[in-house]
């Protein structure tokens, strides 16, 4: 349920149960006071109109399943509210018997009595409900912290990893160095080995031509 609509339903609870009040003491005087009484009540009754208005706003701003149980709850104040309109209008007529303002000074009390236990009740299952919420609050909180030090964590973790295989990339990139420049040296020395060979294979032809030379020389 909206927290705002239970704002107004709190204020609007305790705003109805006053009015039952101030209609009952109404009956029981006369003369000023009766008027003035009767003057505050309707100004009470105004407000109490304008909290249903910001209540019907609210609650035509939820969800359709929310909805619907808020505006259920709309119609039985606004009949509250109509039956106080009903008996301000009854006390301002100034044609009310002694028997009537009698009666109506019971069923005021009846009706305050029972409209302080209705709002009572109201009133604390609103609190109630309040409270669950501040709590569901609450947890909700405290869920989004140990997720948000679980993301850091993670994110550390992370970071470490990423460090890991920068250290890792740049060891094999070096690995790689290494390796190309024991080829170019395995290189030099195959080409020095292979320019030995040519030269020690010129050397040999050239002592045999001389050997051969000496003999032919000699035994000839």
């Amino acid at each position: 349920m909206s927290e705002i609509f239970e704002g107004y339903e709190r204020q609007y609870c305790e705003l109805s149960a006053s009015l039952s009040r101030k209609c009952t003491a109404a009956l029981a005087v006369g003369g000023e006071q009766k008027k003035q009484k009767i003057s505050e009540i309707r100004a009470g009754l105004e407000d109490a109109d304008s909290l249903i208005r910001k209540m019907d706003m609210e609650a035509r701003n939820l969800q359709p399943n929310v909805k619907a149980v808020l505006l259920a709850k709309l119609r039985e104040y606004k009949s509250d509210l109509n039956n106080l309109k009903t008996e301000v209008k009854r006390m301002g007529s100034g044609n009310l018997n002694a028997a009537a303002r009698d009666e109506l000074l019971e069923a005021g009390m009846a009706n305050s009595l029972t409209a302080s236990a209705d709002q009572r009740s109201r009133l604390m299952t609103t609190t109630e409900k309040l409270n669950q919420s501040g709590d569901r609050i609450k947890d909700s909180r405290r869920t989004m912290l140990e997720t948000e030090e679980l993301g850091v964590s993670i994110l550390q973790d992370l970071h470490q990893q990423r460090q890991s295989l920068l250290h890792a990339h740049n060891t094999l990139h070096g690995v790689d160095d290494n390796i190309g420049k024991s080829k170019r040296v395995l290189t030099a020395m195959s080409r020095r080995l292979n320019k030995n060979k040519w030269i020690i294979a010129a050397i040999a032809a050239v002592l045999v031509v001389v050997i051969g030379l000496i003999l032919y020389f000699k035994l000839k």
